[in-house]
């Protein structure tokens, strides 16, 4: 065996080993078949009925839909919190490049996803999930280098779950603006439980929920069907799941990890700025490598390889 294939070998092992543990998470909750969705969790399902026209509106002109079925546990993130995760000097991600995401967004065959003549951003996931907890910091850092966040949530994934009380952000109210993309966050529940299920927070628009059952499962993605978080990146590029692991966030703050996206050092940083960069490189495909300062940084050329490879560092 080479050097370089025994170097991906540990890459490949913690793959592994993170993708079974989000197999026996969701082993742990009722599954069931839904929209041709196979392992579809019950409770995410609350989460994906369609809405009344009233509550699927776009939220200005960056295509964010979010709906009022439910209220919230999480609070508004720090101020800190978010000069930190907004905030990344652009030294730092060029240093860590593709750092140590684990997994990588895959290519697909399908027509652009648009919203106000952008492309858009899909992001699918719940409060509760320790595994959106872990992708939603990446999601921010990328997302940044294009547009501003206001009304961010700070929150957990849910206490009685793996890896519980992972520190995160929430996208519940979130608006996000850009001259280059639309994102649409949904947080299909919150992370406490009312009478044994978690409470409806957003609920998908009926051309959202299509996209969901349609792109993620197989051949489009390498998992089981209909597992969150998902993302779909302008119908360029689909992930399920986790580009990272919770278990690397676990016990620290929010304050903790903001503040280590700034260390290059940092296994944190290597994970979340890594999975960012990888991120970054597949939205500059969309924007036409724009804005330039970002699509051209050394990071984002670095990241780009692994993307176009299909394949982690």
């Amino acid at each position: 065996m080479s050097n370089r294939s025994r170097d991906k070998e540990p890459a490949r092992e913690r793959v592994a080993a993170m993708r079974a543990e989000e197999a026996r998470a969701a082993r742990r909750r009722r599954v069931l078949l839904a929209g041709g969705a196979v392992g579809a969790v019950v409770v995410l399902l609350v989460g994906l009925v369609i809405a009344k026209a009233a509550g699927l509106g776009s939220g200005g002109d960056n295509g964010t839909t979010q709906a009022t079925t439910g209220s919230s546990a999480a609070a508004s993130a720090s101020a800190a919190v978010i000069r930190a995760v907004t905030g990344v000097p652009s030294s730092v991600l060029d240093t860590v490049g593709a750092g140590d995401a684990q997994v990588v967004p895959r290519k697909i065959d399908a027509p652009a996803l648009t919203a106000g003549g952008k492309p858009k951003v899909l992001y699918i996931g719940a409060e509760y999930c320790p595994f959106c907890a872990a992708q939603r910091w990446p999601v921010v850092v990328a997302l940044s280098r294009f547009g501003t966040w206001t009304g961010l949530g700070q929150t957990t994934s849910a206490t009685r779950d793996v890896y519980p009380d992972t520190a995160t952000l929430s996208f519940h109210g979130a608006t996000y603006r850009s001259d280059y993309l639309a994102f649409t966050g949904v947080e299909t529940t919150g992370r406490d439980q009312v009478n044994g299920q978690y409470a409806p927070l957003d609920a998908l628009s009926a051309a959202d929920q299509k996209i969901f059952y349609t792109y993620n499962r197989p051949p489009y993605t390498a998992g089981s069907s209909g597992g969150i978080p998902f993302l779909d990146v302008g119908g360029r590029y689909v992930l399920s799941g986790a580009s990272l692991s919770p278990k690397l966030l676990a016990g620290k703050s929010h304050e903790q990890i903001a503040a280590a996206l700034a260390d290059p050092t940092s296994p944190i940083a290597k994970a979340v700025d890594g999975s960012a960069n990888v991120l970054t490189a597949a939205l500059c495909e969309l924007t036409g490598g724009k804005p330039a300062p970002v699509c051209t940084a050394a990071g984002v050329a670095a990241a780009a390889k692994v993307l176009a490879s299909g394949q982690s560092g």
